[in-house]
């Protein structure tokens, strides 16, 4: 079995439904259950023998050292983040205390764990790390795309204290030899999706009528990754990556923040149509700028591909399809998620 920290909020949830769906092998699901942590986006594997949630913080060295030697994982993969570079501005210290202290923590109790395992359990053990393209800072336009040995130059506060995470792995394997895997990947997109994010925070304020914001002239360029291609890729890792090498995950799909916007009207009209015949780009509202935006951030996906046979199987555009379709069918969740608290984040945010 295995252990995933941090798996019910987006990536990680997905991770679990896409790793449910390929094998009966159990996880246990570590998650603080913040804001971001929804258990709904599990309810389908509730009762389910393969699946459990214990509410829990990963800095909890008595807890986790407790899960580690009652369930004897062979791997723990770590999602658990604060991850929302907005929320980083306004309040930085939650994100030291989770990204960077709540790491090294974590860090810690799966070492003891892996020193008390015979040496065959040890080699086989691993622990996988996912980080974020926004470690390496911004790209020209004409740069090439952000490879494995790129310098780390993060320019937010969340950008650093996922570097200051990425590297404390790297020196836990390093120093220690604990058997670790890296991942940093581009801009995920999909379901449950918390919707302060670009992608759904679109879709739910057009639906419902509201401005839809974009910051400063909108030519920001992100290479926008389908989350189920991305938990596929985390498996691939998992199940064959070089121990202490990291993995760059993106899906080749580079788009200004302008044109994903305006797909994503294109695509409301066509399947949920105005009653007066206006198209949803007319909400378009271009916000200030957020300090020390980066311009672009693009993926060189080579190494996982020639090494690992991983690729990404879906375009932006079917992706894209199939996320708007998602929130369409599932309004009780998105009802559920869109609580007095969001309302309060969104209006300070973005007025």
């Amino acid at each position: 079995m295995i252990i995933v920290t941090g798996g019910a909020g987006f990536i990680g949830s997905n991770f679990i439904h896409t790793w449910l769906e390929q094998t009966d092998e159990p996880i246990i699901n570590l998650d603080k259950l913040t804001y971001a942590g929804n258990p709904e986006n599990l309810l389908v594997f509730q009762g389910d023998k393969r699946y459990s949630l214990v509410q829990g913080d990963i800095g909890d060295r008595t807890l986790v050292t407790r899960l580690l030697t009652e369930h004897r994982p062979r791997a723990v993969v770590n999602f658990a983040a604060e991850s929302h570079v907005d929320r980083s501005i306004h309040g930085p210290g939650e994100f030291i205390t989770t990204n960077i202290n709540g790491t090294f923590h974590l860090l810690e109790s799966v070492r003891g764990f892996w020193e008390t395992l015979t040496t065959e359990a040890k080699q086989s053990f691993r622990f996988l790390h996912v980080s974020t393209d926004e470690v390496y800072g911004t790209l020209t336009p004409d740069a090439p795309p952000f490879s494995e040995t790129n310098p780390y130059e993060p320019n937010s506060p969340y950008a650093a204290s996922k570097a200051a995470s990425d590297h404390l792995v790297r020196a836990w394997h390093h120093t220690y030899g604990l058997p670790v895997l890296t991942t940093n990947c581009s801009n995920n997109y999909g379901p449950f999706h918390f919707p302060e994010k670009l992608i759904p925070l679109v879709i739910l304020n057009a639906l419902a009528g509201k401005p839809l914001p974009i910051y400063g002239d909108g030519q920001q360029v992100r290479d926008w990754l389908y989350v189920l291609d991305h938990a596929r890729a985390i498996i691939r890792v998992l199940e064959s990556g070089n121990v202490g090498d990291t993995y760059n995950i993106g899906g080749n799909q580079e788009k200004t923040n302008l044109s994903v916007v305006q797909t994503i009207c294109s695509h409301l009209d066509a399947l949920r149509p105005k009653t007066d015949g206006s198209s949803y780009s007319d909400q378009i509202t271009f916000v200030k700028d957020r300090p020390g935006h980066d311009r672009r951030y693009a993926i060189n996906a080579s190494k996982i591909k020639r090494e690992l046979g991983w690729e990404p199987q879906e375009t932006f555009e079917s992706g894209l399809k199939q996320t708007i379709k998602w929130y369409l069918d599932n309004q009780q969740w998105v009802e559920h998620v869109t609580s007095g608290d969001y309302r309060q984040w969104v209006q300070k945010q973005y007025g």
